[in-house]
């Protein structure tokens, strides 16, 4: 490993002047654009100092003692220097200083390293309390920290304690202008960083939270789905290729029936069930809010079911999340549809289309959807809401103007 450069510097404090016209004498020692300084213990009249050699001048009646003591501080602080490159991969001039002075406290863990230790925990809770795609959103967290040192500190790793306010600012940045993210992306990933670093608080590697004085930056997004129109056209496609047929099928399901992939990949005959009405309702768990709900089975979502019915426990045949938002891409480019369809857009289309459009109150859109709060609901779809009132009242103002010309 290449090593930094380390600088030792000593400064007259002219502002703690004492009555008999001498100032004291600090050492600043600074590594890797960090710095600290401390006391020499010695005093000199600033007129007698030589900032450039360094040394105090002939002048000066102690002259060769507090050039010896200078001396000997230097040699010191280069010897804990020299011993920490030859014992350790990477330090901080904290750890410089902390050995000059001879304070030897718990060897402080560094940030990639401490985020590794912590996915590793994690881990071992997959299936108890945590599910894999939880897991799988953590790790995903890790090569974008990873590249951001590289890029940021043009080394692997860093201390952990320069986790700081303005580390967060900076990864934010780098995130918006190296790799494209957008706002909400952002959040999330910074979201999950949140979480070790709660932990390595409160074990001691951190004297406080970053996190306290950061404020993620808010974002408005709008509801993308298809419009009546859109998916009639869609429903009225047929492909020749079975492959997008059967991806076609699976996405007009989701727009009646508002699955998310997780769910929609795991739908068996067994949550088909019929209901307190008689009729035939999907009754599953929502795997991201962990909320049992139901759903009543729409004409057009059962004969879907029984159109791939076979004597498999599963509803429909399996396929990947990756080949199924291929398959979408390619299936909105042949009809001609520019929105980027994914199983989020048939699900806001479920809850757009089929149930706001259509008169159906949020309290139960929200129950449908498996959301956790009606606060979720209200947030992504009080839009609509809005627009279809807005729609109401210019169908009844033009009412109003044909009776009363």
């Amino acid at each position: 490993m290449k090593s930094k450069k380390l600088s030792i510097l000593f400064v007259i404090k002219s502002s703690k002047q004492n009555k008999k016209g001498l100032c004291p004498i600090n050492f600043r020692i600074t590594y890797i654009k960090r710095r600290k300084e401390f006391s020499t213990g010695q005093f000199i009249n600033p007129v007698h100092w030589n900032s450039k050699t360094q040394r105090a001048s002939i002048k000066e009646v102690n002259s060769d003692f507090i050039n010896g003591v200078l001396s000997i501080i230097r040699q010191n602080i280069n010897n804990a220097y020299l011993r920490l490159q030859l014992e350790q991969d990477q330090y901080e001039v904290e750890d410089i200083s902390n050995l000059y002075f001879g304070r030897n406290g718990k060897k402080e863990d560094t940030l990639v390293s401490y985020y590794n230790k912590y996915l590793a925990k994690i881990k071992r809770l997959i299936g108890k309390d945590i599910k894999e795609s939880t897991y799988k959103k953590f790790q995903y967290v890790k090569g974008f920290l990873e590249s951001f040192v590289q890029f940021k500190y043009k080394t692997k790793d860093i201390a952990l304690k320069r986790l700081e306010l303005l580390f967060l600012e900076d990864l934010e940045y780098y995130l918006k202008t190296e790799k494209d993210l957008g706002q909400s992306t952002i959040n999330k990933i910074i979201q999950r960083l949140r979480r070790p670093v709660k932990e390595a608080v409160s074990e001691g590697y951190l004297d406080k939270d970053p996190f306290m004085l950061y404020k993620a930056k808010t974002t408005k997004t709008d509801v993308v789905f298809l419009s009546p129109e859109e998916l009639q056209t869609f429903e009225n496609f047929t492909f020749i290729q079975p492959r997008l047929q059967f991806v076609k099928d699976l996405f007009i399901f989701c727009c009646y029936t508002g699955l998310a992939y997780n769910e929609l990949s795991r739908l068996e005959h067994k949550h088909v069930q019929k209901g307190f009405d008689g009729k035939l309702w999907i009754s599953m768990k929502r795997e991201k809010t962990s909320k049992d709900f139901s759903i009543p089975l729409l004409p057009r979502a059962g004969s879907l079911i029984i159109k791939y019915q076979s004597k498999q426990s599963m509803v429909f045949p399996k396929i990947s999340n990756q080949k199924y938002n291929s398959y979408l891409k390619e299936i909105a480019a042949i009809i001609g549809i520019e929105k980027k369809l994914t199983t989020h857009i048939a699900r806001k289309t479920f809850a757009s289309t089929v149930l706001l459009y259509n008169d159906v109150p949020m309290e139960i859109v929200s129950e449908l959807l498996g959301h956790s709060s009606m606060k979720v609901t209200q947030a992504s779809y009080g839009k609509i809401v809005q627009k279809s009132i807005s729609k109401e009242i210019l169908r009844i103002s033009n009412l109003l103007k044909s009776i009363n010309p």
